[in-house]
């Protein structure tokens, strides 16, 4: 691995430096709700802000399609960055602009800034490099380096995490060194038995980063909205639960193959159906070959594993040595529908090996679920880029750095 370091950037004193983050955190009423991403980028500012460097952080929040929107501002990211360093953050209300001149213009020496969402500019994640190019040497103008640490948009090709890296002297921050060296033990040397837990909603989401693991784990737990095609393959009928027809004969052909190279693919035994969905609905515990035999009929909504299957996938876990967690197991969100994904929470910190949070929702539900980071091996910051890093996949934003696969 040739990734670029802080260290290759050499004496930062009185140096700006920009720092693209990962800051992307869920909002409820202009009220952050999971500041789990804000703290994953506390080592690499204060190490900037200790090597005497001011510092120009940018992120994106949210999806607001290339204009401003008041609901995604990182107004309230600024504010709980400044609590969680101790330090006044300064804001700028645009990004390239007028106020983000002044702001940065303005920043003295081992100071720090935030600039506005920089989604709210449509260049950021334009098809065409050179609109994101003039974008990106619009952001270097502020500083004279560049440090990459969002782990989570890495696998994206946007201005900046791509382009921006090409305009200055660059360099990988703290948390994409941490979430590589984590990485490359899943998928270089991971000490066995190996047991990868995957759920969330699409199997189709899942399918390549199945393909790929199959080599190389000892057991495959599956569970979420996704087990419901898995089940479809095999036959059972899965009443109104989430399923994906299209993906039916591929997932078909991945229980071929499993069985072919000898590793276990295991499925839920039990299921939680519900009535609708909804926290107040009505619901029981079926087996997995009659959720359409319930009450409910054919209108059964599978919303979580059964205790059973959370059970074996718990004693699974705490025999393994390496555990890669992505996807919940069901609707954590709602109360009656959680236990599942608490189970395998638990079960994840009480392992002894590595265990690996794998970002996204997963990340998202342990903290909603009263688990703290440390409990944990490694949380990842980044859903998306971690299946694609496991899948073998070329991460732009890490090409960039130096990085090779």
């Amino acid at each position: 691995m040739s990734l670029r370091t802080l260290d290759s950037l050499g004496e930062l004193t009185g140096k700006k430096v920009l720092v693209r983050c990962d800051l992307n955190v869920p909002l409820k009423d202009g009220v952050i709700t999971d500041d789990g991403r804000i703290r994953a980028s506390l080592p690499t500012l204060a190490a900037l802000l200790a090597a005497g460097a001011s510092v120009v952080v940018v992120s994106h929040l949210g999806r607001p399609d290339g204009a401003p929107d008041a609901k995604y501002s990182l107004a309230p990211v600024a504010q709980r960055l400044s609590e969680l360093l101790g330090t006044e953050v300064e804001f700028a209300s645009d990004t390239v602009g007028s106020a983000a001149v002044e702001v940065v213009g303005a920043l003295k020496e081992g100071g720090i800034a935030l600039l506005e969402n920089l989604r709210f500019n449509a260049a950021e994640t334009s098809k065409d490099a050179e609109e994101r190019a003039a974008f990106a040497a619009q952001l270097a103008a502020f500083a004279d380096a560049f440090v990459s640490d969002g782990f989570g948009v890495v696998h994206r090709k946007q201005a900046s995490v791509f382009e921006l890296a090409q305009a200055l002297p660059s360099a990988a921050g703290l948390l994409i060194e941490q979430e590589l060296a984590v990485l490359e033990r899943l998928t270089s040397s991971p000490e066995a038995p190996y047991a990868v837990v995957l759920g969330g909603s699409k199997v189709s989401d899942k399918l390549a980063v199945i393909g790929a693991l199959l080599p190389k784990v000892n057991t495959l737990l599956v569970g979420g909205g996704m087990l419901f095609t898995f089940l479809s393959a095999l036959g059972y009928k899965v009443g109104s639960s989430l399923l994906e027809t299209d993906q039916i004969d591929n997932v078909k052909g991945y229980l071929a193959e499993a069985e072919k190279v000898g590793i276990e693919i295991v499925l839920p035994t039990d299921i939680v159906v519900a009535s609708k969905f909804g926290a107040d609905a009505e619901f029981v515990t079926t087996s997995a070959e009659s959720i359409e035999d319930t009450p409910f009929g054919a209108s059964g909504l599978g919303l979580d594993i059964g205790p059973d299957t959370a059970a074996r996938f718990a004693e699974i876990i705490a025999a393994s040595k390496t555990v890669f967690w992505n996807g919940p197991m069901g609707v954590f969100e709602l109360e009656p529908f959680a236990a599942g994904t608490k189970a395998v929470a638990d079960a994840l910190t009480r392992l002894d090996g590595l265990g690996v949070v794998g970002g996204g929702d997963s990340a998202a539900a342990v903290r909603a679920l009263g688990f703290s980071d440390d409990q944990f091996g490694h949380i990842s910051t980044g859903g998306g880029a971690s299946l694609e890093f496991l899948e073998g996949k070329r991460l732009p934003g890490l090409e960039v750095l130096g990085w090779q696969a």
